[in-house]
């Protein structure tokens, strides 16, 4: 990572929960001074767990610290004149500002981007919303809310998310939020590059929905061109083969070997060398026709060892690694204090 790219840069997050102050956090981590509007009370998450054991007013909870490092806070009521006042002082001494708010609440308090691109025409206006902002294109859900699951669900995620088309699945992180926020963090940056050069600002928005949808590329390619509609494969994949989970003695690993010359890897470092050339194994297509078959040749050889020992046989040959929870992540060199 570029330490302090953005150092320069001064921004205004009006953002709570997990989508915007995701963004904000990108922002402050690539070295931006990110000043934290939050209302009385404080940004929801503050009381959400866990807690550190000295944390006796309860207002520095696990989720809100996640997201929020690196970030100066101030305490405004935008509802009232005041806090009004203060923050319109605010907005000329910074390049950008970020909220959440659904549609119409920052109008409603007289700080929407018309507003306040004429007290800072430099100002790169950035907002994450459910389903975007008519300034951007209207859309029949513009003023529904949305939480992450929502997302989920409609951009099209857990479609293929599942083991039968029958048990659809949330994908286990907050995707619905992390990447409209990944996304509008890119669309900050290029924005402000294009203000410096020009001295205008601009109004970015992302929608949760868009950002699931456009992580779902393959869904919308594999339609386009043959009509056909996509659905859940477990972990596999529908088009590549071996690309899956495997049991062992003690968990399951991750092996992806779909290209013909892995695949023969895949068989010799299992022993089993004479299945690179075997005409029904041969080509990734053959494979994918036959993945059960695949599937359980490598599943007979992976379920009578351990996890260390298939990624020791495997590590640096084709691309594998072991299912981790927590634990086995902090355990991992990779992330051991002074690792890094």
């Amino acid at each position: 990572m570029t330490v302090g790219c953005l150092v320069d840069l001064t921004v205004l997050d009006l953002t709570q929960g997990l989508a915007g102050p995701y963004c904000t956090m990108l922002l402050a981590d690539l070295g931006a001074r990110v000043i934290k509007v939050e209302p009385p009370g404080g940004d929801g998450t503050r009381r959400t767990g866990p807690f550190a054991p000295d944390d006796r007013l309860r207002a520095f909870g696990g989720y809100f610290q996640s997201v929020n490092r690196g970030k100066e806070s101030v305490v405004l009521d935008l509802q009232r004149p005041q806090g009004r006042e203060a923050f319109l002082r605010l907005v000329p001494r910074v390049q950008v500002l970020v909220e959440n708010f659904r549609v119409g609440v920052m109008e409603r308090l007289g700080l929407g981007y018309e507003t306040l691109r004429a007290i800072n025409p430099r100002l790169v206006y950035a907002a994450i919303r459910g389903f975007g902002d008519p300034r951007t294109g209207e859309s029949p859900y513009v003023r529904w809310p949305a939480y992450d699951v929502v997302a989920q669900a409609m951009g099209g995620i857990m479609s293929i998310t599942g083991p039968d088309p029958n048990t659809p699945v949330k994908v286990g992180p907050g995707v619905g939020d992390i990447l409209p926020a990944m996304f509008l963090a890119l669309g900050i940056v290029g924005a402000s590059r294009y203000a410096e050069r020009t001295g205008r600002g601009q109004f970015l928005d992302v929608a949760m929905y868009d950002a699931v949808l456009a992580v779902c590329e393959r869904i919308v390619y594999q339609y386009s061109y043959t009509g056909q509609v996509p659905g859940p494969e477990g972990n596999g994949h529908p088009l590549l083969c071996p690309f899956d989970l495997f049991p062992t003695r003690d968990g399951w690993v991750a092996i992806a070997a779909p290209w013909d010359h892995l695949w023969r890897k895949l068989c010799a470092a299992m022993g089993r060398p004479e299945l690179g050339e075997d005409p029904r194994f041969v080509t990734n297509e053959e494979r994918v026709r036959r993945a059960p078959e695949v599937r359980r040749l490598i599943a007979d050889w992976t379920s009578v060892r351990t996890k260390a020992e298939v990624v020791a046989a495997l590590g640096g040959v084709v691309p594998c690694g072991p299912l981790n929870d927590a634990r086995e992540i902090l355990q991992d060199p990779t992330w051991r204090p002074g690792a890094w």
